[in-house]
């Protein structure tokens, strides 16, 4: 059947026309990403696509782009799904450039969607194993002592709540991550008011949190979210107890753990995850240029890259 020409328009409404029930387009996620508007395409049956952005203005210009809040957010399928992109008039958005982060495993809001990478999940439906190093420090950790809770992030009690921001927040500086993954109290207290959010424990003998970790209901999957390992504690790898947990508490849910990939297709990350794993899908990404002519006057100057939009490549 061949589609007919759609016409995208962007809405300045927080993401309201974009909510559901899933985490990644709950409003506490949208509020705490600081989503400003909602991508809305339809055709003439009346079926939707409708997807949360953040505007932002491109420094310099007087021109704007928009890119999905952080996660698997994709967008709220209404009877539209896999859409051409090149059947879009993108013009009444007055944006240069979208880069939409989709769900895990499709469908996709777009055709052709770009592989981001394959990413870990773990299937209580299928048999479960650990790689035999990972079920050994298990193991150890629970002859050790370390002790594993999960509870409603919600119900957790205000220590739980302050131990996995700091036991996150050492992680992300052992790894030199970047400031955009250092997150702010106000968007740690919507993620902790989710009703889809789960705050996972593991604590060694002497009662002191060796890791912690927020999971979260998105799309028919458990996502291990955010989490982080306290220093003290990270011969150890108490992490890898936090994973049993969530299986039991993904077979409640019928929904499989998503463990994520790697930062780089088989690299070490991605191999630590598969040693968990039991299956695998992919993560997806979208890249549309809304004003081909404009984007490339702002990408004339940067150095080839694959970083979507080119204008935005971090400068080394």
């Amino acid at each position: 059947m061949t589609m007919k020409p759609l016409r995208a328009v962007l809405v300045p409404d927080e993401g309201k026309l974009a909510l559901s029930q899933d985490y990644f387009r709950s409003e506490h996620h949208l509020r705490a990403e600081g989503v400003t508007h909602t991508l809305v395409i339809e055709d003439s049956q009346a079926r939707a696509l409708r997807i949360p952005l953040i505007v932002r203005a491109i420094e310099g210009t007087s021109y704007r782009d928009a890119v999905s809040p952080y996660g698997f957010p994709g967008g709220v399928l209404d009877g539209l799904s896999e859409v051409p992109k090149h059947l879009v008039d993108w013009r009444a958005t007055e944006l240069i450039s979208i880069f939409i982060r989709d769900r895990i495993g499709g469908p996709c809001c777009f055709a052709d969607a770009t592989v981001r990478n394959e990413v870990c999940l773990i299937d209580s439906a299928q048999p479960v194993k650990f790689r035999r190093d990972h079920a050994a420090d298990i193991r150890r950790n629970a002859r050790l002592g370390y002790v594993t809770t999960c509870c409603h992030a919600s119900q957790a009690s205000r220590e739980d709540r302050e131990q996995l921001k700091e036991v996150y927040r050492q992680t992300m500086i052992r790894t030199e991550a970047t400031a955009r993954y250092f997150f702010s109290d106000a968007w740690f207290e919507e993620a902790f008011s989710s009703p889809a959010a789960w705050l996972v424990t593991t604590r060694a003998a002497d009662g002191s949190v060796a890791s912690s970790a927020i999971a979260v209901l998105s799309d028919g999957y458990l996502h291990n979210y955010i989490g982080g390992t306290a220093d003290p504690h990270l011969t150890r790898s108490p992490a890898k107890n936090d994973l049993p947990v969530m299986v039991e508490l993904s077979a409640r849910l019928s929904a499989p753990v998503h463990l994520g990939g790697g930062v780089r297709p088989g690299d070490g990350v991605e191999m630590f995850k598969r040693g968990f794993a039991n299956t695998i899908s992919r993560f997806y990404t979208h890249e549309i240029i809304c004003e081909p002519a404009a984007y490339e006057r702002l990408s004339a100057s940067c150095a080839t890259t694959d970083y979507f939009p080119a204008y935005r490549a971090p400068r080394s």
